[in-house]
């Protein structure tokens, strides 16, 4: 039986059962043909609304797959559809769009001046709205709403490289800049080719711009992509090249301080618990830096979330005695009314309650996962929906508690934009 038969079995028609996952129709119509997979953040909850085990899901999937290339083996000359999502996506993202609106996002004051800029292709003009741009992207509750003020920065920077005005080096630096801001909205939103293909571009026009802290950043983020799907070997070879890009570039900067932090994690998904706190000894120098070592914005590491970083390292560890001691201090320095962000916020709510799965305390699960739920569907985040989703799959024997199975299924209908 394959996937579609599964859902005419349980009679859902296309369009409801993409209601149930929050993807579009199309979606679940290309899972059916085996033309693509659905990403593991939503792989629990289709085989939930199928109710499969993730292995009997799997396992549908491997028969599409191997349907696929039989099919594939038949044909000549096969290429993605002018229409398929992703390839949509990733056009967009790479050809010159007209310019609209993208004043939007600085202050009324500065716009005349940063316009004049923009518009004769300057790479101050260019570096200054950037950094408006980083400023909106921390402060907006939905990151995807910064998406098209980000889109039509990315037209005017590829129209000043294509007339080859101003600093070229310069101009490239802030195009990867940019291109790391795409590739966090697109990861937040779970659009992992998206943000795979604005990573990658970012690495490139770093190189080309010589700026080995920006390529290093590059690296970092798109090392995230695979620990978000436990490749956790993949992501520390990655890490690796990171470090050593950071090693040349400015020491004056938080750079390698970050590719350590986020080393830690990869060592923790290995279970390797003394690389994992060296990584964060290393990290924890960040704090003997002075206090220009970010830029805020493709560089804000500076240590204030050290504390939930390695709870929820002690998490992945298993050392939950030292998680949550860790966690609660966390928590108590992203309470919405110091201004932190509902997303950074509810990730330590999922980790807390992830202690909780682990030690078979329900009450405790349900305390901290309702809240982080409640803050996911105010900052429509994808980096938190995954979170949640993770927390899931340590529910175990707790799933037999209505509460906690209750919980469950509305984690796997949580939508993002």
């Amino acid at each position: 039986m394959g996937l579609a038969e599964r859902r005419k079995a349980l009679g859902y028609s296309q369009e409801t059962l993409a209601g149930l996952l929050g993807v579009d129709r199309t979606t679940v119509g290309r899972w059916e043909s085996g033309r693509i997979e659905p990403q593991p953040p939503q792989r629990r909850g289709l085989a939930i609304a199928l109710e499969l085990s993730l292995q009997e899901l799997d396992s549908l999937l491997t028969e599409l797959r191997a349907g696929m290339q039989e099919t594939a083996g038949h044909q000549v000359g096969d290429h993605p559809r002018a229409g398929d999502e992703d390839e949509m996506i990733r056009r967009e993202f790479l050809r010159i769009l007209t310019v609209s609106g993208a004043l939007t996002a600085i202050p009324a004051h500065e716009a005349e001046a940063t316009a004049a800029g923009v518009l004769r292709g300057t790479p101050a003009g260019f570096e200054r709205m950037n950094d408006h741009l980083w400023q909106v992207y921390q402060l907006a509750r939905s990151k995807s709403s910064v998406y098209p003020v980000i889109r039509d920065q990315l037209a005017r920077l590829n129209e000043a490289l294509d007339d080859s005005r101003g600093s070229s080096r310069t101009l490239l630096g802030a195009a990867a800049d940019l291109f790391q801001m795409a590739g966090e909205v697109a990861f937040d939103g779970n659009r992992y080719t998206e943000a795979a293909a604005s990573y990658s571009l970012a690495a490139s026009a770093s190189k080309e711009a010589g700026t080995y802290d920006l390529w290093a950043c590059a690296l970092v983020r798109h090392s995230y992509l695979d620990m978000s799907e436990r490749r956790y070997r993949q992501a520390a070879q990655m890490l690796g090249a990171a470090e050593r890009l950071a090693g040349r570039g400015d020491k004056g900067l938080s750079t390698r301080h970050w590719v350590a932090s986020v080393q830690a994690e990869a060592y923790a998904g290995l279970g390797d618990l003394s690389a994992c706190e060296a990584a964060l000894a290393r990290a924890e120098e960040v704090r003997d830096l002075a206090a220009e070592c970010t830029n805020g914005g493709w560089i804000r590491f500076d240590g204030t979330r050290l504390a939930e970083e390695r709870g929820a390292r002690y998490v992945q560890l298993g050392r939950l005695d030292l998680a949550e001691e860790a966690l609660k201090a966390a928590l108590a320095q992203t309470g919405l009314s110091t201004g932190q962000s509902y997303r950074r916020r509810a990730a330590v709510l999922a980790s807390l309650a992830a202690i909780g799965a682990k030690r078979r305390d329900p009450d405790q699960v349900l305390e901290y996962g309702r809240e982080a739920i409640s803050l996911a569907r105010a900052s429509e985040s994808g980096y938190v929906a995954r979170r949640l989703q993770a927390l899931c799959d340590e529910f175990g024997p707790l799933s037999r508690d209505h509460r906690v199975a209750e919980l469950g299924a509305e984690i796997a209908t949580f939508r993002t934009p």
